[in-house]
């Protein structure tokens, strides 16, 4: 039985890339070595890592713009504390939206001031506030674009006079934004890109190297450009098959094609959503993320029903997380229409059945 995974992460990657990932494992290009054994120093795997940074700025429309794109580890967390150490010399803002800007957050303040512009964590980060104020003298403002706990998404980032940083880690290469707003992105593979273990940047070099302390080596953004992100030994396998996303992503016809089969996923989702009676969603309707649609049922008393039904259907990785319950279906970019559709279904027959 085909299985329908809606994981929030790691997460579903694209058939055709399982499969020459897959063989990379046993036979590298043709070297009788495989990917996770070969030097990370060999022109191999050099080619693999200039095409993979080069293709994620060709992606977001950031070629000749000044920015320079590195994939590090530590994931989001670790971009919690090396934007900071780059870029807060006295005080920066932020945007929380979530779990993770709240994480983002604690880490700024050990190195300045952080003025909290708004925030959504009275009401369960049920909404993306709206409206707010943005002090003049940031040395940056720092957003999350997707939260996957909660399932809101900012739909319209503001216009600042100070470096906008952005942890698009959920919703990267989902949909066309206008890129060069952002000074800075950083995004964990593992939802749109590729396995766990690898991190992208995507930073405008000129922000750089205007903060008074001094910056360990391995936390300094100007290191790893320096390095072409071989600083240290970089996550091999990861930057591969992050590589083979992108070449996918790009062969599909881009981050505009994806966005719109993204919508017509997300529609179909929600529509079944608001119809029936026995579902309700958790946020704001127009903060709605178009990457994880979260939702409950409206009878507790059908939850082992539901549960078994949805599971026979070969459907895994629905239930929400632990701090919001109920249901999570994640839409990253390689999930198919077909995987939304057999969900929708048991809703539906859920309710005839109800």
């Amino acid at each position: 039985m085909k299985k329908h995974n809606f994981s929030a992460g790691p997460c579903i990657l694209p058939q055709e890339v399982f499969q020459e990932a897959s063989q990379a494992i046993l036979d590298f290009n043709d070297s009788g070595l495989s990917i996770l054994e070969i030097s990370h120093r060999s022109k191999d795997f050099v080619d693999v890592m200039d095409e993979a940074r080069n293709l994620a700025l060709e992606l977001l429309g950031l070629e000749g713009k000044g920015y320079k794109a590195l994939f590090l580890q530590g994931g989001a967390s670790m971009q919690f504390l090396m934007t900071a150490y780059n870029l807060l010399e006295k005080k920066a803002a932020y945007l929380n939206t979530g779990t993770w800007s709240d994480k983002a957050i604690k880490e700024a303040k050990l190195f300045g001031d952080v003025t909290e512009v708004a925030s959504s964590k009275d009401a369960n980060y049920n909404y993306i506030p709206k409206g707010y104020h943005i002090p003049e003298g940031m040395d940056y403002f720092h957003v999350t674009s997707n939260n996957t706990i909660f399932g809101t998404q900012i739909k319209d980032f503001p216009t600042v006079d100070c470096p906008l940083v952005c942890d698009m880690s959920s919703d990267i290469f989902s949909r066309e934004l206008d890129f060069s707003k952002f000074d800075l992105i950083y995004a964990g593979a593992q939802k749109n890109m590729g396995p766990a273990g690898a991190t992208l940047v995507v930073v405008r070099e000129d922000i750089l190297g205007k903060v008074t302390r001094k910056i360990p080596s391995m936390l300094d953004y100007q290191t790893h450009i320096g390095k072409g992100s071989m600083f240290n030994t970089p996550p091999v396998y990861a930057v591969y098959v992050s590589m083979l996303t992108m070449r996918w992503l790009k062969e599909k016809g881009g981050i505009s094609t994806i966005e719109e089969i993204n919508g017509r996923k997300a529609t179909l989702l929600y529509s079944e959503i608001d119809l029936n009676p026995l579902f309700k969603g958790f946020t704001a309707t127009d903060d709605r993320s178009t990457m994880n649609a979260t939702f409950n049922l409206t009878d507790g008393d059908l939850k082992e029903t539901f549960d078994a039904m949805w599971k026979e259907a070969g459907i895994n990785g629905l239930n929400g997380h632990r701090s919001v319950g109920g249901y999570r279906a994640s839409m990253y970019n390689a999930m198919t229409m077909d995987s939304v559709g057999a969900l929708v279904d048991v809703m539906s027959e859920l309710e005839r059945k109800a």
